[in-house]
């Protein structure tokens, strides 16, 4: 969610209030893997501003705000970017942007997107040449909301669905055959960035996270729909926008792992290190979206309670994020394959993936 000045300017005098965090220097620093210009040159003219983020297999596809519905496409080393598909008709505002899995009857590496305001979900065919409105049945007030967040369950819990937030509070799960069961509700919040807690995430342990910009803090929610204000368990994060699980596997090889975050509205996407978080594995990451030099904060289960820590800022104004693992890319190569590859760019290489 963007944030007009005025609101930004007294937001920031009281979020000291819900952001009791540990002061650190912090392991997380970032780079830039998408330039702006290269944003730009591809979508101009129209708003280029980076908001959507996704990992697609053989390519990233991204989103800009606010009033162009044409996403784009950069190759794996964040170059050559082009658009992706044709616009969204009728879109704006912001269009957040997820890959599927291959898993639960949904394709592999599609891209699926938020139509923008009253207007649900959008689908792509992984090289775009197929795009189309993915409507839903059951939950049919999914159709007409404002999709805030996608997130496809790589663990089973949630039936390798889809789940989906939105503005109005709501989280939807969401069956391949486009079958939609309201999961639970948050009244009175915006409910954005969404993802998946690995079993050792405390009392929420395998259940799905999503953030609240709005609340200032984190809410589970179980396979049951019940619903949980990690505010209070301590968990209290000013303008929490994002939330991403650092993957228990991160660090096991390949020049793509990492995180990598949306920095609105002109520093382009931005890339932390794997080796960053060699010692959070397991951890929520979230971003607070402050307008600049927006926060970093690591939430740790300690086995006892929860232990919030500054660990990085982003260059400018957080959006989207998310992680990549070797698992997700694909197996490991062969040392001298790996060298060969990163001699020509990772030109022609295919891959495989589970999630963000």
């Amino acid at each position: 969610m963007l944030l007009n000045n005025r609101f930004l300017a007294s937001l920031c005098v009281c979020v000291s209030s819900v952001l009791p965090v540990t002061v650190s220097a912090g392991p997380v620093t970032f780079n830039t893997f998408v330039q702006q210009s290269g944003i730009n040159a591809a979508l101009s003219p129209g708003d280029t501003s980076v908001i959507g983020f996704a990992f697609a297999g053989n390519k990233f596809v991204g989103s800009v705000y606010p009033n162009n519905s044409q996403l784009y496409q950069t190759n794996l080393s964040g170059g050559a970017v082009t658009k992706f598909g044709s616009p969204i008709p009728g879109a704006s505002n912001e269009l957040y942007v997820s890959s599927s899995l291959g898993l639960g009857g949904f394709p592999n590496h599609d891209i699926y997107a938020s139509a923008g305001p009253g207007a649900g979900l959008y689908h792509f065919s992984n090289n775009g040449a197929v795009q189309g409105a993915f409507l839903v049945t059951g939950a049919t007030s999914l159709n007409t909301q404002y999709v805030k967040g996608i997130a496809f369950d790589p663990f089973g819990n949630y039936g390798n669905d889809m789940l989906v937030t939105t503005d109005a509070g709501n989280i939807y799960k969401v069956n391949s055959a486009g079958v939609a069961t309201l999961l639970a509700s948050v009244p009175g919040q915006v409910v954005e960035g969404i993802d998946f807690a690995p079993a050792g995430f405390g009392p929420v342990g395998g259940q799905v996270v999503v953030a609240s910009e709005s609340a200032n803090t984190l809410f589970a929610i179980s396979t049951a729909g019940v619903v949980t204000n990690l505010s209070t368990l301590g968990v209290a994060i000013g303008a929490a926008e994002e939330i991403g699980f650092v993957p228990l596997n991160l660090g096991s090889g390949g020049p793509l792992e990492g995180f990598y975050a949306a920095a609105y509205p002109s520093s382009g996407i931005q890339k932390a290190a794997a080796s960053d978080f060699a010692g959070l594995l397991g951890d929520a990451i979230v971003t607070s979206e402050f307008g600049g030099a927006d926060p970093v904060t690591d939430v740790h289960w300690n086995g006892t309670s929860f232990v919030l820590t500054l660990v990085g800022n982003l260059p400018a104004q957080a959006e989207d994020g998310i992680f990549v693992t070797q698992a997700i890319i694909g197996p490991p190569l062969p040392e001298p394959a790996t060298m060969a590859l990163l001699g020509i760019g990772l030109a022609g290489l295919g891959f495989s993936r589970r999630k963000h």
